[in-house]
């Protein structure tokens, strides 16, 4: 053993000066920010092609297949039913920035995929004729109205957030009035304390308020964006008051209140409700395995022969 540790350490030397070369070769092939500089604008300009290629694939090539799509199905879907989907995308908060002839286009290729896919799977399994023709339909058809589950879902998840959220900013905007600040200079506050869906449509109705638009019809837009039954309620009586004369903080103040009332009696009907969406887990998932563990050895020494055996 003693002999051997005069090669170890000769190994870890040899190992360290290696490790020293080969961070000096890199630090020298390293260019500093001048040689990058004088790199990039000494290079010839790169065509169109290069431009392309150094894209993402899916702005390259998904993003192309989307617009005609888009521009195709845009042709076609009638104009109310355009109106329809501009206000589900306002509803869902405008996901991923999404216009009508985009999410047309999403629609239209995730009609394709799920065709090709079930068309696909009808082939390998080797169906009739007459049900690849029919996969191809039910395909196109069940993508098409896919995206639009997801949207209805995505509309859902956030009035509940919004509805969450409501109380903490109804009790800001009430303190922020209470101690002098106008609505407007409120809304502000509401919008820089948060980042969240309710902040940002507070946001977005200050924004309109200040390029010229009257308080009344942007706070009236807003509601129209969340249709929530207690945003539209507090949206109303603020307009009212407004239109009347009244205090604006003391209509403010009793409408926190009775938000944090409702919250609260949400919450009561929530925890009344658990005991009755457990039976369901339980009865299929946890008296089941209950009652295997307990009755299980049992049927196991009867089949044997009983207990004397």
């Amino acid at each position: 053993m003693p002999n051997l540790l005069p090669f170890a350490f000769a190994g870890l030397f040899a190992l360290a000066i290696l490790i020293i070369f080969m961070g000096l070769a890199r630090s020298r092939n390293t260019p500093s920010p001048v040689q990058e500089r004088l790199q990039m604008y000494g290079t010839r300009p790169r065509t169109l092609e290069e431009i392309e290629l150094s894209q993402p694939f899916g702005e390259r090539a998904v993003l192309p297949l989307i617009r005609g799509l888009s521009r195709m199905l845009t042709r076609t879907t009638p104009q109310k039913n355009v109106e329809e989907m501009r206000l589900k995308l306002e509803l869902a908060g405008q996901p991923n920035n999404w216009t009508v002839a985009d999410f047309l286009g999403v629609r239209g290729l995730v009609g394709i995929i799920t065709s090709a896919l079930l068309t696909f799977l009808a082939v390998v399994i080797r169906m009739d004729p007459a049900m690849v023709l029919l996969m191809i339909g039910m395909g196109g058809i069940i993508g098409f109205y896919l995206p639009l589950f997801w949207l209805t879902r995505t509309i859902r998840q956030r009035q509940d957030r919004i509805l969450r959220q409501l109380p903490d900013a109804m009790d800001l905007l009430t303190i922020s009035v209470e101690s002098g600040l106008g609505f407007d200079a409120a809304m502000g506050k509401v919008a820089d304390k948060w980042d969240n869906d309710l902040s940002r449509a507070f946001a977005r109705a200050l924004s309109e308020i200040r390029v010229g638009k009257l308080r009344r019809e942007a706070l009236r837009d807003m509601a129209q964006r969340i249709q929530v039954p207690d945003f539209t309620n507090f949206i109303a009586a603020i307009i009212q008051a407004d239109q009347l004369g009244v205090s604006i903080a003391k209509v403010m103040r009793i409408q926190s209140e009775q938000m944090r009332v409702r919250r609260r009696q949400r919450a009561e009907e929530l925890a009344n409700q658990a005991p009755i969406k457990m039976l369901i887990p339980l009865t299929f998932l946890v008296f089941p395995s209950i009652f295997i563990v307990l009755l299980g050895p049992a049927v196991l020494i009867f089949r044997g022969g009983g207990f004397g055996t």
